[in-house]
């Protein structure tokens, strides 16, 4: 198989953790004869420092043509005081715009051990195996553009959705909830906001193609007490865009390992863009103690669901659960009993280590 892959690696570790994930990228072509080849582009504030804006049109014309696309991270506060328009995080949103990447994949999963790490007991997190799809490119992030009135007193941001927009996330969630447990929980907020009562009714539209399908609708703020309360009685979570950032983030710290969550984006026809949910930690940058995983987990991700590859996405997610299991982790992790510290490189070196012996 050959696949062009475009490398984002943005600011910050994104360099750093991108190399991580081509080198694993490069043995799994070797170990199962494909062939990947790689192009790199900036995004973010990379490309501000480099072509004064946040995604340069030689990147999104690349990405167009990209069987897949990874992504470091973006931002740091070498930028924070650039206007909207210029912040990094504008290139990040408008690739997600231009690239028509809807649908955002969240697992949520947590390594054994690594549970003691975890802010809930053991107990309630263990076991815990949960899918967020999150509509990516419509609600308040894309509605109108935003504006402020009054002399600046006052300022308006609009959620806005059309039907087509719904559809095709919640169709997308169906029938990830029809390859896991056929359970799907659909968050809104239809008590209070008209834009969730249409949710409402397109899933409830949606569920009578998926009868297999359990639907549960839960409001947005006792879907948060859940996750915390308990995390195992979801299974596949959809929901809008700015539930979905919240939601995401809370339930990324309930498995004590926010550094090892990988994500997916993708758009209808199958090409994604994969990233760790992590930030660019520009304070860790070029120390070489960044934590690899999240980036090389999001690789895998990406032969899953872009290139169809199961069975090599699977080698390498179990490498590194392997890898974690032997004790070696970066920093940001705890294994208990005394596990063995490595940095970026080393790390990366373990799990093609594991690889090789597949």
């Amino acid at each position: 198989m050959q696949k062009e892959i475009v490398l984002l690696p943005g600011d910050g570790i994104g360099r750093e953790i991108m190399n991580s994930a081509k080198v694993v990228l490069d043995k799994v072509a070797t170990l199962y004869n494909h062939q990947f080849t790689f192009h790199s582009h900036a995004i973010g504030g990379a490309a501000l420092d480099e072509h004064g804006v946040p995604l340069p049109e030689e990147a999104v014309q690349a990405c167009k043509t990209a069987d897949g696309i990874l992504l470091g991270a973006v931002g740091g506060k070498k930028w924070e005081s650039l206007p909207p328009h210029l912040r990094p995080e504008k290139g990040l949103l408008e690739i997600r715009s231009t690239l028509g990447l809807f649908a955002n994949l969240r697992p949520i999963k947590g390594f054994s051990s690594l549970l003691h790490a975890s802010p809930l007991k053991e107990e309630v997190i263990k076991g815990s195996d949960i899918l967020i799809v999150r509509e990516l490119t419509g609600g308040l992030y894309f509605g109108k553009p935003s504006e402020r009135r009054e002399d600046g007193d006052a300022a308006i941001d609009t959620l806005y959705y059309h039907r087509s927009e719904i559809e095709r996330v919640v169709d997308h969630a169906f029938k990830s909830a029809m390859i896991r447990d056929k359970h799907l929980t659909s968050v809104d907020k239809a008590n209070v906001l008209e834009s969730s009562r249409l949710w409402r009714e397109i899933v409830e539209e949606k569920s009578k193609e998926y009868p297999e399908v359990t639907v549960e609708h839960v409001l947005v703020d006792a879907a948060a007490m859940k996750l915390i309360t308990n995390p195992n009685s979801f299974d596949v979570m959809v929901t809008e865009n700015l539930f979905g950032d919240i939601l995401s983030d809370e339930a990324s710290v309930l498995t004590g390992s926010i550094g090892l969550l990988p994500s997916a984006s993708l758009n209808e026809d199958g090409v994604g863009l994969y990233e760790p949910i992590h930030g660019s930690a520009p304070d860790i940058a070029g120390k070489g103690i960044a934590n690899p995983l999240g980036m090389i987990l999001s690789a895998a991700l990406m032969l899953r669901h872009s290139f169809e590859l199961e069975e090599e996405a699977k080698a390498i997610e179990d490498a590194v659960q392997e890898a974690l299991e032997q004790g070696y982790h970066t920093a940001d992790l705890h294994i208990q009993n005394d596990g063995k510290q490595v940095g970026t490189e080393e790390m990366t070196q373990v799990v093609l280590n594991i690889l090789s012996k597949k």
